[in-house]
């Protein structure tokens, strides 16, 4: 008669096992850093003609290119295009907001995972209307008054949401919806890293909205990080 045979295995290998079974396997991270390419412009200002007294306590400047002395530039987002697993991009521990402040949107760009509420506050107490166009999405054109506070608002599919006021010329901001977690927006010195990327070769996009559309290829490592530095020429 046969009888099944059970392995024991000493303590300190079932920890290592537990370990590797709650940590990601073969994933790196993808850094790196976006230039521009000769010299930038300083932001010019932007002359406010309406609602001087809410929308003109604030110095408003052109933010469509911001590049720091090294040339790191801000606000353009990285993503893989081609993610080799399905995840979706996890909804945020915190309300995404987009905020009216300043007859401005705050933040101008901002990522959001696919098919969660944002919010779009208006804190000026005036009236604001908010105007979305998109590929993706579809279009919202909706007033908001000084009495609404607070709308709801949600994109289901990835893209990337331009958002104007009627109302003041010059707002203006994007929402890029997410559809898999693997997305940065670049800081005031250009850098960015996208964390956890499972290993492979990927097609890697950079995204700016006064730059445009670039990609590269990036092959990611079992462990560690590679770095994909890039830049922009000069327009």
């Amino acid at each position: 008669m046969k009888t099944n045979r059970i392995l024991a295995l000493p303590a300190s290998a079932l920890l290592a096992l537990a370990a590797l079974a709650s940590s990601p396997l073969l994933a790196g991270d993808i850094v790196g850093k976006v230039k521009f390419a000769g010299n930038a412009p300083p932001p010019a200002k932007i002359a406010v003609t309406k609602d001087q007294a809410v929308c003109g306590k604030v110095e408003h400047v052109e933010e469509s290119l911001l590049v720091a002395p090294d040339k790191g530039v801000k606000n353009v987002v990285v993503n893989v295009t081609d993610p080799k697993d399905n995840k979706p991009m996890p909804a945020s521990a915190k309300h995404t907001v987009i905020d009216q402040n300043g007859c401005r949107f705050l933040p101008r760009i901002q990522i959001v995972p696919a098919g969660q509420n944002i919010d779009i506050v208006n804190s000026d107490g005036i009236l604001h209307n908010i105007h979305t166009r998109s590929k993706a999405n579809g279009e919202f054109n909706k007033a908001q008054p000084k009495f609404l506070k607070t709308m709801k608002q949600k994109f289901d599919k990835a893209d990337v949401v331009s958002v104007k006021c009627d109302v003041h010329s010059w707002m203006s901001g994007y929402i890029v919806v997410a559809g898999n977690p693997y997305y940065a927006l670049s800081d005031a010195a250009g850098a960015f890293k996208i964390a956890g990327v499972p290993a492979g070769t990927y097609t890697l996009q950079y995204w700016h909205e006064k730059l445009g559309t670039q990609t590269r290829q990036v092959t990611v490592p079992a462990t560690g990080s590679v770095t994909a530095d890039f830049e922009y020429a000069a327009k």
